[in-house]
C-alpha cells in the first residue's frame, strides 16, 4: 500500500542509509548507484555530501538530478524513494559534516569520525535535491 504524504516524509525523515543513484551519462554504464547519508525533515529539501571531485559529484552536476531509496525490513516492509532536481550546490563546512554524522553515529563516536574525515575525506560539497517525485509502499509484515 503507498504510504500517506506525511508517512512517507516521516519516513524518509528517519535516519535511514539511501542508495543514491544517478544517470552515468554515456549510456555505457548502469547508472551510479551508491550507500549514502543524507539529511531530510518532512516538507523540505534533501541534502548530501560527498568529495567535490567524487564520481558522485561529477555525475549529479552533469545530470541536475539524482533519486535516493530508503527501504527497512522490520517492522514492516517499507521503502521510500525520492527523485528531483540539484537546487544548490556548495562547498561543505565541518558543521554540516558534525550534523550528518550525529544523525548516524553514536554522541561519543561524532568528534573522532568528523576529525579523521575532515583530514582525509578532502574538500566536500552539499548538494541539495527538492523532492519531485515520490515512491513508496508499505507491503505490511509478508
Amino acid at each position: 500500500m503507498a504510504l500517506t504524504r506525511e508517512e512517507r516524509e516521516q519516513f524518509l525523515a528517519e535516519p535511514h542509509v539511501a542508495a543514491l543513484a544517478v544517470a552515468s551519462g554515456n549510456g555505457e554504464r548502469a547508472p551510479l548507484s551508491v550507500p549514502i547519508w543524507y539529511e531530510y525533515e518532512a516538507g523540505g529539501d534533501v541534502r548530501i555530501l560527498t568529495g567535490r571531485t567524487s564520481r558522485k559529484a561529477e555525475l549529479i552536476a552533469a545530470a541536475g538530478r539524482f533519486t535516493l531509496l530508503v527501504d527497512r525490513l522490520e517492522p514492516t516492509i517499507r521503502y521510500v524513494s525520492v527523485e528531483g532536481p540539484v537546487v544548490d550546490t556548495r562547498p561543505a563546512t565541518r558543521a554540516d559534516l558534525e550534523h550528518v554524522s550525529a544523525r548516524y553515529l553514536p554522541a561519543e563516536k561524532v568528534a573522532g569520525y568528523v576529525a579523521f574525515a575532515w583530514e582525509n575525506h578532502g574538500e566536500q560539497v552539499v548538494i541539495t535535491l527538492r523532492p519531485e517525485r515520490w515512491v513508496s509502499s508499505d507491503l505490511g509484515q509478508v
